[in-house]
């Protein structure tokens, strides 16, 4: 399995050019596409979330990296936290999620909406080939309210988990999780979605990014956010930051 930096590398583009990360992202989705693990809908999917990305300029904002040490203290002081991961995260951001998880042992769930035993087993054994062993091949409960395979979870994961982080999520499953009493916490690039409105820490940032900064975070970066954070509040500093951006901007940048 080609890293990020060995597709970069394959297709000879210079880190010089201007969409030198996106571009990176999309190979690397086209790449898991064909392995099976990505849907056309999460191609389509990572362009609406991409969109985002070019008005918030494509970095880490404070209020993003606020949220994420916010979030980072909760799942810490959770009992039972895990994290839920579909073919777009294995694929933006596996390798964080494997450092991730290692470092703050904390679980992890395949769980995919274009459900088959097959893709399941491929997202499986994807993260294994990482080095981690992750939950979604013994799927033997359901989140109430959901129809559609969606539902289908593990009892000794995401059903008996207090705290869910589900990142590129579809709204009607943050929803439900929210119906059972789980705390959630979404990573959105789309803070206006209705994942990112059902969050009890909202995470307005590119997935990759938001692992990556999990995992340089230190004690002191995030001891004790958690009790003064107000994620309504941060949610609208979030949307003005973009309003605020888009009408100061005299040159547009090269997108």
């Amino acid at each position: 399995m080609p890293s990020t930096k060995d597709w970069a590398n394959r297709l000879e583009i210079p880190k010089s050019h201007p969409r030198y990360e996106s571009l990176k992202k999309r190979e690397l989705l086209l790449d898991f596409y064909e392995k099976g693990i990505v849907t056309v809908s999460g191609l389509i999917s990572q362009g609406r979330g991409e969109a985002f990305d070019y008005l918030i300029g494509e970095k880490s904002r404070d209020f993003a990296i606020e949220a994420e040490k916010v979030a980072l203290e909760k799942m810490i002081k959770s009992e039972r936290a895990v994290v839920s991961v579909n073919g777009n995260a294995a694929a933006l951001a596996g390798e964080e999620i494997v450092k991730f998880a290692k470092k703050y042992s904390i679980t992890v769930e395949a769980n995919i909406f274009y459900w088959s035993k097959e893709r399941m087993g491929k997202i499986v054994s994807y993260f294994n080939r990482l080095g981690l062993d992750v939950l979604g091949m013994n799927q033997d409960a359901l989140i109430p309210g959901l129809e559609s395979d969606r539902g289908r979870c593990e009892k000794e994961g995401i059903f008996s988990a207090d705290t869910v982080l589900i990142p590129l999520e579809d709204g009607d499953r943050a929803e439900a999780l929210k119906k059972m009493g789980k705390f959630v916490i979404t990573i959105d690039l789309n803070p206006l979605s209705r994942t990112s409105r059902f969050g009890d820490i909202t995470i307005v940032d590119d997935v990759q990014r938001a692992f990556a900064n999990f995992n340089r975070f230190k004690g002191s970066d995030y001891e004790g956010k958690l009790s003064s954070f107000n994620n309504a509040a941060n949610a609208e500093r979030t949307i003005s930051f973009i309003g605020n951006r888009l009408a100061s901007i005299k040159e547009w940048p090269e997108l």
